[in-house]
C-alpha cells in the first residue's frame, strides 16, 4: 500500500481568533494530500485529466474525526492511503499528526468523473482504470 507524508505548516490565516486550525481548512489540507498522494503514483492531477479523459475525482463524502488541535505555527504530517477502490469510486483515510500524535482523521469519498457524453454540462462516473489502481499497491 502506498502511503504518502505531506508536511504543513499551520498558517495564521488558517486559524480562528482562539488560534486553532479553522476546521474546514483540514477539508483543504486534505484535497492537497489526496492529489500529492497521486503525484507520488507518478500521476500528477493534469496527468490524470489528459491520459484518462477525466474532468477529476470530485469528492462525494467527506469526514473528519478531530482528536487534538492544532495551532499557528505548528508543523503537522498527513499520512494519506488509498483504503479501498471500487469500481467507479475510492475511498481515501488521512491522518494528520502533530509530533507524531493522532490529531485528526479524515476520510474523502472521491468519484472518478468524465463530462457526460450526451450533457456536457453533467459529469458521468468512469470505471476506474486497473493500472491506476496498480499504482497505489505499493
Amino acid at each position: 500500500m502506498l502511503v504518502n507524508r505531506k508536511t504543513i505548516l499551520i498558517e495564521w490565516g488558517d486559524c480562528d481568533p482562539a488560534g486553532i486550525v479553522y476546521y474546514p481548512r483540514y477539508f483543504a489540507y486534505f484535497d492537497a494530500a489526496t492529489f500529492a498522494l497521486f503525484e507520488r503514483a507518478g500521476i500528477p492531477k493534469r496527468t490524470l485529466m489528459e491520459r484518462y479523459g477525466i474532468i477529476g475525482t470530485p469528492l462525494v463524502d467527506a469526514r473528519a474525526k478531530f482528536v487534538a488541535p492544532s495551532s499557528y505555527g505548528d508543523e503537522v504530517v498527513i499520512e494519506s492511503h488509498v483504503a479501498e477502490w471500487r469500481r467507479s469510486s475510492f475511498e481515501i483515510r488521512h491522518r494528520l499528526l502533530k509530533s507524531e500524535t493522532l490529531a485528526v482523521e479524515g476520510i474523502e469519498t472521491r468519484v472518478w468523473a468524465a463530462p457526460h457524453p450526451d450533457d456536457p454540462k453533467r459529469i458521468k462516473a468512469l470505471p476506474i482504470p486497473a493500472e491506476v489502481a496498480a499504482r497505489f499497491a505499493g
